[in-house]
């Protein structure tokens, strides 16, 4: 057997035990009446506050008629309730009832608590070794998942670091786009390009790095991951851009998912991103990486008086 043979054997293995191990074999989980499934969508709808059930069907990967009956029970049973969503009465969202956060605080307690007797049987590196090791696989797990829905277009490749040309291509990308569509000016793309230049200065240190997704030789879209500026080992999503030509071809996915897989590499306890209402496009892809809004403000960081958005993807 060789060596790749052997890892792809002791991850087997070790992923069985911990279903065994975790409850999962079982009909219901973490000391509840409901099951695995039922048990994260309720996880989930606490951690996004409120959320529809299509974007629940797309980040718990089952069919729609499975949960279906699933949030109809959790309904029945009090746990969540469907509101009509704030800017638009005609969508329907789920949040939990005052007994459904009774729930999920039952289950982040009995969790936390596994966990814990779990890592008192590990030394502090071993410790660190899991966390690390346990987010990367998972996360390498759920691009599987997503990349086949949404591969990168022939001709287009994506390549990490600097790239001579960048700083004004991506600050050209952001001046078009929002431009165009949001009225956006000089101070706009000023600011992008004067940022872009500053970070390029620093991208040498180990936690911050730049995907480009190049055409033919030219750059059609970026993100940058910085992992200095914030402070207190959390991470800033920085130049998510595509240019229009690009755009739903499944480009800013794979940026994403490079920048992610690096995030939880490099072990940030949690990624932060500022934008602002209405790209909605943007907000479903930041979400099906686990983005969750955090805070909105009115503010004129851009230049114009917009509603700010603050999203965050917290890995602890």
């Amino acid at each position: 057997m060789s060596s790749n043979q052997l890892v792809v054997e002791h991850i087997r293995v070790s992923s069985r035990l911990m279903v065994r191990e975790l409850g999962f074999m079982n009909a219901t989980l973490a000391a509840t009446p409901y099951s695995p499934s039922a048990v994260h969508a309720l996880l989930e709808i606490e951690s996004h506050t409120a959320m529809t059930a299509v974007q629940l069907v797309q980040l718990l990967g089952l069919e729609k008629s499975s949960v279906s009956r699933m949030l109809s029970k959790l309904i029945q049973c009090g746990e969540i309730e469907e509101v009509a969503a704030p800017d638009d009465a005609r969508l329907k969202q789920l949040q939990l009832t005052p007994k459904g956060r009774e729930t999920v605080a039952r289950i982040n307690d009995y969790g936390s608590m596994r966990v814990l007797d779990a890592l008192a049987h590990l030394d502090a590196a071993q410790q660190h070794s899991v966390a690390q090791g346990l987010a990367a696989y998972a996360q390498a797990l759920k691009a599987c998942r997503d990349e086949p829905a949404s591969p990168v277009p022939a001709g287009i490749t994506i390549q990490a670091g600097y790239q001579p040309g960048m700083i004004g291509r991506i600050a050209e990308m952001h001046g078009r786009y929002y431009a165009r569509h949001h009225g956006f000016g000089h101070f706009f793309e000023g600011k992008v390009a004067s940022g872009l230049a500053e970070f390029a200065g620093r991208l040498e240190a180990a936690d911050n790095n730049i995907w480009l997704a190049i055409h033919r030789g030219q750059i059609v879209g970026s993100v940058a991951i910085d992992g200095e500026d914030l402070g207190n080992n959390e991470a800033h999503l920085r130049w998510f851009i595509l240019d229009e030509g690009c755009q739903g071809g499944g480009v800013g996915r794979k940026l994403l998912a490079e920048a992610m897989a690096f995030c939880d590499q490099r072990g940030f306890s949690a990624v932060h991103l500022w934008t602002f209402s209405g790209l909605n496009a943007a907000r479903r892809l930041y979400e099906s990486f686990g983005f969750t809004l955090t805070k909105e403000w009115q503010g004129d960081q851009w230049g114009n008086s917009m509603l700010e958005q603050q999203f965050t993807r917290s890995t602890t």
